[in-house]
């Protein structure tokens, strides 16, 4: 998420600066009540200032020439960010949390995820690399948020996990599964900053932030499977299914005779997609209390044994389990009758079709 709004970057800019300058000449020490110094690394810190003090060497200020957010360090040569902070640039400049600035090559970006990869040396060693987290966020979980908003340098914001599984949408028009939502507070610059649990992990990458105290980030989870390839191949390939669903609401079960508003009901499918010819979408629609319902069509209840109850369990379970070439079995309602097809997934397209 790039600022480009030039007056506002300046006033806030002259801000931090003045800040700064007050600051200047502070050291690491404190004066105790007995006008002694103190380690404050070791008084009274808050879990959320020890997260930051661990991390807030690691995250980097990320400038292209369209616009700045923020990164962190992945392992010894690389750092990661958003693929739309990044966006056509090849090179990169990196300031660090010390004031030092470091060029970065681009050498990987996956749009459909939103994340990629820049490659650089120099670092300071005091740059350690982050860990994704190996376990799955869970609500109201304490998060940390660091990164550059509106180009102030090492903020942080605090807040929780407000929801897990969430679909939000991608550069290229399809949907990033399994994102985190948080209400700690983001804004423009923070884009692909670390997420942190306050065990100094990151839980997810930040990507967008909205109005009443909503943001997202791509999970650890996905960022653990696109990372590698990213810096080994430059890409990532995401499987397909070519098929457009919707959630079986109550007003679609009655529309459709359905015993229950369970599954998902089969919508479109991608002309010579992987699920063309397999599946059966809807094929007709009627008007229920106001409301234009679909009729006709698969219902789709699992896929592999999981159950399909919203688009973003399918969204995830496409995401996190599966990969292009792979042949998944689907449990559908066709008829009235349960069976089970298989599909063998496709490569996602550029754009959807």
């Amino acid at each position: 998420m790039s600022d480009h709004d030039p007056s506002r970057r300046r006033f806030l800019r002259a801000g931090a600066l003045a800040l700064t300058a007050g600051l200047a000449g502070c050291g690491s020490t404190a004066p105790t009540a007995d006008g002694s110094d103190a380690d404050a690394t070791t008084t009274g810190a808050s879990p959320y200032t020890r997260v930051y003090r661990e991390t807030i060497d690691s995250v980097l200020l990320v400038q292209t020439d369209e616009g700045s957010g923020t990164g962190w360090v992945y392992d010894e040569s690389h750092v990661v960010t958003n693929a739309h902070v990044v966006g056509e640039s090849t090179g990169v400049d990196l300031r660090s949390s010390d004031g030092s600035w470091h060029t970065g090559e681009v050498v990987g970006t996956d749009p459909n995820s939103d994340l990629a990869a820049i490659d650089t040396d120099g670092l300071p060693d005091a740059a350690t690399p982050l860990s994704l987290a190996e376990s799955a966020a869970t609500i109201g979980q304490e998060v940390v948020a660091i990164g550059n908003p509106f180009d102030l340098d090492g903020s942080v914001t605090t807040g929780v996990v407000s929801g897990t599984d969430r679909s939000i949408p991608a550069p290229t028009g399809f949907s990033i599964p399994d994102a985190i939502q948080t209400d700690a507070a983001v804004n423009p610059g923070n884009s692909g900053g670390p997420l942190m649990a306050l065990d100094g992990r990151v839980v997810a990458v930040i990507n967008s932030g909205g109005g009443d105290n909503i943001a997202f980030g791509i999970s650890a989870a996905l960022a653990r499977r696109v990372l590698p390839e990213l810096i080994e191949t430059g890409s990532f390939e995401h499987s397909f299914m070519g098929v457009s669903v919707a959630t079986v609401t109550p007003t679609v079960a009655e529309a459709n005779d359905l015993d229950s508003p369970r599954g998902l009901l089969v919508l479109a499918l991608a002309s010579d997609g992987p699920a063309d010819g397999v599946l059966q979408p809807a094929d007709d629609a009627t008007t229920l209390d106001g409301e234009r319902v679909p009729l006709g069509g698969d219902v789709m209840l699992a896929i592999d044994g999981t159950r399909t109850d919203t688009t973003e369990a399918l969204g995830s379970h496409l995401a996190l389990e599966t990969r292009p070439g792979d042949t998944v079995s689907l449990t559908i309602l066709r008829d009235g009758s349960e069976r089970t097809v298989e599909v063998e997934l496709g490569t996602r397209p550029t754009r959807p079709s």
